[in-house]
């Protein structure tokens, strides 16, 4: 991809973060609503469960594809045809009849959202070249997912309580619209030089093993844990990842190469974000269900209590750009474990009538945690890896968040719905240690995976990545 001016990058950053920014707009806004369908549909825990991790399950499914087909078959042909199927999905969700066409609609926005984040990535990390100015994008990266989310619940609020949960898909449409006209002038197509082939069993692989995964963990309370069902589905789980890891290595180009994983900086940054998107989704799930349906406030009046733990991501998503740049992906990834550890056990205190000042500190200090988080981790899964294989590279990472943030949801929702006899709040304190834990995990692997051995492992296997691909290219 030629040169591009400085003003032309910045328009490419700017397209591609309005990706971003429908993208996490969409999930506080769900959120918000997740009371307002489940009174419409008459819906269950594990319904819920399933409006956001229908998702959340199928975008993390076809990350690593959609990332092959852009460096395949070029990064803006494939970013233009996620807008278009999420704008699609976003649609038919405002028009869904019933609880079973809100998930499938849900299902068709993640197709979609699937080509949209970790091309937008891909795309920014061709664009930007220098370690400066790429680490500076990324904080701007950082910072508009911060801003969305702070948006969402205060957007989701007012529609949910002016017009009702269906406007909030409304919004995509016209956004979505507008970046597909944007990209076509000013995004430049680019491509791998030499992209890899398609993987259609690994591809099968992932989506049996994250499938069976999810499933048996949202609908083991409702059927039994030692139910038949739920064992053999976390036993197919367990093998499928054992035979997808075999399968890989076996492959001269396998959808995700396992041989990326022994750089210790990409594979701490995925479980990094397992952990921190796990502990968001988590946060999220449990705040909603809790502000509104046990304290009995209005969606807008959920979405401002919720503002000051979004904000918090926002600032310190900038400040945590600020640190990579100058600083490395070290130091915000060890500070962001605290905060969203201390801000999750003070949640697990809750009562059902809590004061709002604790509540608030809570949630800033939480959203600290957030916003420092998000910036190294891309910065460190990309360390050590070719650019050519950038669009898997980064879809590896946002795989991480995505199945991270669908296991929180479903992890503590199924804590609280196997808390039978008790109160949902008395329910949710052992999910918001969980939490907790998700936090402290973050801040260890924040250690592990940034010192001097780990960035020694990086580049040597980035090195042995770029000598293999130049040895099939010939």
């Amino acid at each position: 991809m030629p040169e591009l001016s400085d003003k032309r990058k910045r328009l490419v950053l700017v397209i591609c973060c309005m990706s971003l920014f429908i993208v996490g707009v969409d999930v506080t806004i769900v959120n918000v609503a997740l009371p307002s369908i489940q009174h419409s549909f008459h819906a269950t825990v594990s319904d819920l469960q399933w409006t956001i991790d229908a998702y959340s399950l199928v975008i993390a499914c076809l990350l690593m594809l959609s990332g092959s087909l852009a460096d395949r078959f070029g990064r803006r042909r494939v970013f233009q045809i996620g807008l278009i199927i999420f704008s699609l999905g976003s649609l038919l969700c405002s028009v869904a009849p019933g609880l079973g066409w809100l998930v499938a609609s849900r299902g068709l926005q993640a197709i979609g959202g699937s080509m949209l984040n970790p091309v937008a990535l891909s795309i920014i990390f061709n664009t930007f070249t220098d370690h400066t100015s790429r680490a500076r994008a990324m904080g701007v990266w950082g910072s508009v997912f911060g801003l969305s989310l702070a948006l969402g619940p205060v957007l989701g609020g007012v529609l949910v309580s002016g017009i009702g949960w269906r406007a909030i898909f409304w919004i995509n449409v016209p956004v979505g619209l507008t970046a597909i006209v944007l990209t076509g002038i000013f995004v430049p197509e680019s491509k791998a030089q030499r992209a890899r082939r398609l993987d259609p069993l690994g591809q099968a692989l992932v989506i049996v093993a994250l499938a069976s995964l999810t499933y048996a963990i949202i609908e083991g309370p409702r059927r039994g844990w030692h139910s038949p069902l739920m064992l053999g589905l976390f036993v197919l789980s367990a093998v499928t990842f054992v035979v997808l890891a075999r399968v890989e290595l076996r492959r001269d180009e396998p959808l995700i190469d396992p041989r990326f994983f022994r750089s210790v900086p990409f594979s701490g940054a995925s479980l990094i974000a397992l952990a921190a998107f796990g502990s968001l989704g988590g946060f999220l799930f449990l705040n909603t269900l809790y502000l509104q349906d046990v304290r009995h406030y209005s969606a807008l009046d959920a979405g401002l209590l919720l503002l000051p733990m979004a904000a918090m991501l926002f600032v310190f998503a900038r400040v945590s750009g600020h640190l990579v740049a100058t600083r490395g992906p070290r130091l915000p990834l060890v500070l962001s474990g605290p905060p969203l550890a201390i801000g999750a056990v003070m949640l697990a205190r809750l009562t059902a009538d809590t004061s709002i000042l604790y509540l608030v500190v809570a949630y800033v200090i939480f959203g600290v945690g957030c916003g420092l988080v998000n910036a190294p981790i891309s910065t460190t899964a990309m360390s050590g890896m070719p650019l050519d294989q950038a669009g898997v590279a980064g879809a590896v990472a946002s795989t991480s968040r995505q199945v991270g943030s669908s296991l929180g949801v479903a992890v503590t929702g199924s804590i609280v719905a196997h808390g039978t006899g008790a109160t949902f709040v008395g329910a949710s304190h052992a999910a918001w240690f969980v939490v907790a834990g998700c936090g402290a995990t973050v801040c260890l692997l924040g250690l592990v995976s940034t010192g001097t051995w780990a960035r020694a492992t990086a580049t040597r296997n980035g090195d042995r990545l770029e000598r293999r691909t130049k040895e099939m290219a010939r």
